[in-house]
């Protein structure tokens, strides 16, 4: 068999084997009751756990509206798969590797839950003791989802639909599970630092945005790019309805991050809200002061830099707080595209100085604004006096934006040595929906 075959045929042969060992599996009995879980949680962590995945397709309209009309259908697939690839290793591998008993505090043990071994039926998550292990194990692993997701922005246009499924696989197991288990595993070495991640400003965005700089540079430049071609974006109501959807899973992402049917809950949902409206408004307003028009994607954009900043900070600041994060974060973001533009650094849809930055804005925010007033469980920060916080915020920051890019760039390099990364030439030129997918979006416009 050639090696072309043999690659074509892997990822179809390694499922079927996966799907084999699932049957050998042994089953276990479901969790009862026994009085100590709450209905109220349970519902609320369902309804969180659906948002969150809703905001997977959301992303899919907000970057796919954006590329060229060639290149949408392989855009949006990209974060779609994604939904595909983790949930079969989260349920095999991963929830155990994020969750499972630590390892020096830096992995979890990655035979504890294999094949979701002993959640279903196990004791609740210590942090989250009103909800069954199974639902906090699901909840959870919409997060793993859109996170690799995130990093299809930057390598749009030019990278082949199978690497990007390997790097789904890799990313999710070498960079998120590590990640996600030093911050939110209470044995993780970050969480025993005292560093606050509410729902993923390290976890979720850090990562990703670290990962889509390190992919760009691997990637390199786009031909369009490279003859400085303005590119008009597919479809612009398109990327309003990714909004949308966006905006509305993540008070699923943030709210649901509470883990129960709380005040705690109500407060990150009236903070999420508030700091994208004023993220918004920055990017757009910011946007007519430097001499452009009012634009809806300003706006769009604006709103989920606002969402990101205010993830890390969502259950630890008071509500009026989330609004200087979300102005804030939108103007920092919005000066970071204008100079990536002006370099020859090609991330397609600007994930770095959005995800990547957003951040890390919002892990520095919760380091100042954080406040023991709204979460008796955090801390408070600089601007209540305590700087050695602020200083545990930064050194955090610090070590996932160094871990995610290398072992990202890693990634990238191992499988470009495997299997080609980036499309052909001709490929290119001709859309990756077309050259990847065999599949075509909308009407091709007749020329006069």
């Amino acid at each position: 068999m050639s090696k072309v075959r043999i690659k074509q045929v892997a990822p179809f042969v390694l499922l079927i084997l996966v799907a084999i060992a699932a049957i050998f599996t042994p089953s276990f009995p479901n969790f009862t009751d026994g009085g100590k879980y709450s209905s109220a949680d349970i519902a609320w962590i369902l309804v969180a756990t659906a948002l969150v995945f809703l905001m997977t397709p959301g992303l899919a309209f907000f970057y796919g509206g954006m590329v060229h009309r060639k290149n949408v259908i392989s855009t949006m697939i990209k974060s779609v798969v994604a939904a595909g690839v983790v949930s079969i290793l989260w349920i095999f591998i991963g929830y155990s590797l994020c969750f499972g008993p630590t390892i020096g505090g830096f992995i979890g043990n990655p035979l504890t839950h294999l094949f979701f071994k002993g959640v279903n039926s196990g004791a609740p998550w210590s942090l989250a003791p009103t909800i069954p292990l199974g639902l906090f194990a699901l909840f959870q692993l919409m997060f793993a989802i859109i996170t690799p997701g995130l990093v299809v922005g930057a390598v749009a246009e030019r990278i082949r639909f199978t690497s990007y499924i390997l790097f789904i696989a890799l990313f999710s197991l070498l960079v998120y599970a590590p990640i996600a288990h030093w911050t939110w595993h209470p044995e993780g070495f970050l969480f025993k630092m005292g560093v606050l991640d509410f729902a993923g400003g390290t976890v979720v965005h850090i990562s990703a945005g670290c990962a889509a700089l390190a992919g760009a540079l691997v990637l390199k430049q786009r031909k369009s790019h490279l003859e400085n071609k303005e590119i008009p974006p597919a479809n612009i109501p398109y990327v309003l309805i990714g909004t949308g959807l966006l905006w509305f899973g993540w008070f699923g992402f943030n709210a649901g991050s509470a883990l129960s049917a709380n005040a705690l809950a109500v407060s990150a949902f009236g903070t999420t809200n508030t700091a994208a409206a004023a993220a918004g408004l920055s990017w757009m307003f910011f946007d007519v002061v430097r001499g452009k028009k009012p634009s809806v994607l300003g706006f769009c954009i604006g709103a989920v830099v606002g969402l990101v900043a205010i993830t890390p900070a969502a259950g630890y600041v008071a509500l009026p707080q989330s609004i200087f994060i979300g102005v804030v974060a939108a103007i920092i973001s919005n000066l970071a595209v204008y100079y990536k533009g002006k370099s020859s650094l090609d991330d397609t849809l600007d994930v770095f100085p959005c995800h990547g930055i957003g951040g890390m804005v919002g892990m520095l925010m919760t380091g100042i604004f954080a406040t023991k007033s709204v979460n008796s469980g955090g801390a408070d920060g600089l601007f209540y006096g305590n700087a050695s916080f602020f200083l545990i915020q930064v050194k955090a920051l610090l070590i996932v934006v160094a871990y995610s890019f290398t072992v990202s760039f890693l990634i990238f390099k191992f499988i470009n040595f495997i299997l080609p990364l980036r499309v052909s030439q001709e490929e290119e030129e001709l859309g990756l929906d077309a050259s990847q997918h065999n599949e075509k979006y909308g009407r091709t416009p007749q020329v006069l």
